[in-house]
């Protein structure tokens, strides 16, 4: 395949299929070269066509430890105690950002994805209160007849 920009969705799939063919080539052979450009080229392509949002934090979180045979009990010297780590996990309390700066340093998930939002039972602070729902009646000052 001759190597040049990907500039569309036929392009893509040829240099995907390349991959593909390249994909067990070994180290230092010009092969191994070849699958590297083209890697490159396809997730230049991606990143400006199927940009994904962050991760949830808690997801993020929980294919930390799958992934590396964690249990819960590794994230309570960056968390708190096996009650908060609970909490965390969870969703019924958010991460604060003393959590966050300690799970970065012990984890390598960045910051930027831990401090993304994500729902949890307990109310965001910086969430506006929801005004009640008032009657037109009430509204207007006129007493309901009874």
């Amino acid at each position: 395949m001759h190597l040049k920009p990907i500039h569309n969705d036929d392009d893509y799939a040829l240099a995907l299929q390349e991959i593909d063919r390249l994909w067990d080539a070994a180290d230092g052979t010009p092969e191994a070269d070849t699958l590297e450009i083209l890697v490159t080229l396809v997730e230049a392509y991606e990143k400006g066509r199927y940009e994904l949002p962050p991760p949830d934090p808690i997801a993020a979180l929980d294919y930390f430890l799958e992934s590396r045979g964690w249990t819960r009990k590794e994230l309570e010297p960056y968390i708190g105690s096996r009650g908060r780590v609970s909490e965390i996990m969870g969703r019924k309390r958010p991460l604060t950002i003393t959590m966050i700066r300690n799970l970065e340093q012990a984890t390598g998930i960045p910051a930027s994805i831990l401090i993304q939002p994500y729902p949890t039972a307990q109310k965001q602070p910086n969430s506006a209160p929801v005004p009640p729902i008032i009657p037109d009646a009430m509204r207007r000052g006129v007493a309901a007849a009874g």
